[in-house]
């Protein structure tokens, strides 16, 4: 029982991540029809960003100052990018998918070989404090602090999100526009911004999705192919959970997680087949698609 408890709770730990990396993604296609391909390298250059301040501030700030300002950078060095991606080359291709395409796939495979260039391919150690990698005794389980640190970023934006939608005018911006875009610039409300801080909010989170995944999962390293093998498992928790649905991001990510860790660890260690976790998320993104070809709350396009 003991070990079922942990595993599920590493379970809605890894979903925690992958919620953090689809909700930027189902924000930017549900409301910009953009399917962003370089939204792993948001992640990764995130990840990137808090390794190179843990570096430079290793004692200088304390244990609780250094992991602060660690997590800050990693969320605006991916706020920074996705605002610089949205200004430069998504805005004047609206309308364009394709070519929105093409040119986000061209940008991740140039950002993963400029890391390559600058780091190397080898995985850099990003400096943590001890009780991140410790463990918390919780009755008789004894359970690691960072599953409960990368679960908790995930309510946190989560709610911080549906605050942000619900009771703020560009959140209302946001939602009217995901429903009618046309209708709320004929009102003379200039959506650009909305797209705008929707790319800067989604590139924020992916990069504190990369700092936590390397922190929780990775054994605190980071490495340039990093938001690539992420991104698969996101995209598959956004078209799972309903293109552009929040909320089915949300449930998408619990079952995505769950479902990883529990095939991994039941039939996969057991047999020496590693990869049977990864492939059971293949097929359950099969079967819900059979069930409902839009998703679990999206609609069938």
């Amino acid at each position: 029982m003991s070990t079922f408890i942990a595993i599920t709770i590493s379970g809605l730990a890894l979903g925690a991540v992958y919620f953090l990396v689809a909700s930027g993604l189902s924000l930017i296609y549900g409301l910009m029809d953009v399917l962003n391909f370089a939204h792993g390298a948001f992640l990764t250059l995130g990840a990137y960003a808090g390794w190179e301040v843990a570096s430079h501030l290793t004692g200088a700030l304390g244990t609780e100052g250094q992991f602060a300002a660690t997590i800050a950078a990693a969320t605006a060095g991916g706020a920074f990018v996705a605002l610089v991606t949205e200004v430069l080359l998504i805005r004047p291709l609206y309308g364009r998918p394709i070519s929105q395409i093409l040119v986000t796939v061209g940008l991740d495979l140039a950002l993963v070989g400029l890391l390559l260039g600058a780091f190397g391919s080898n995985s850099r150690a990003i400096p943590a404090p001890a009780w991140l990698t410790s463990v918390t005794r919780v009755g008789a389980e004894r359970l690691p602090n960072g599953d409960f640190v990368a679960l908790g970023a995930g309510i946190v934006v989560l709610c911080g999100l549906t605050w942000f939608l619900r009771y703020t005018r560009y959140g209302l911006v946001i939602r009217a526009g995901v429903e009618n875009r046309e209708m709320v610039q004929a009102l003379g409300i200039d959506v650009g911004r909305a797209f705008t801080l929707v790319f800067v909010i989604g590139g924020a989170a992916a990069g504190l999705a990369g700092l936590l995944y390397s922190f929780v999962f990775s054994g605190g390293l980071v490495d340039p192919t990093q938001g690539d093998q992420l991104l698969i498992f996101a995209f598959i928790v956004v078209v799972i959970g309903g293109l552009g649905s929040l909320n089915g991001s949300v449930i998408a990510a619990i079952l995505v997680g769950l479902v990883q860790v529990y095939v991994g660890f039941y039939l996969g260690s057991h047999n020496g087949l590693a990869e049977l976790g990864n492939v059971s998320v293949v097929l359950l993104l099969a079967v819900v698609l059979q069930a409902r070809p839009g998703g679990l709350l999206g609609t069938p396009t």
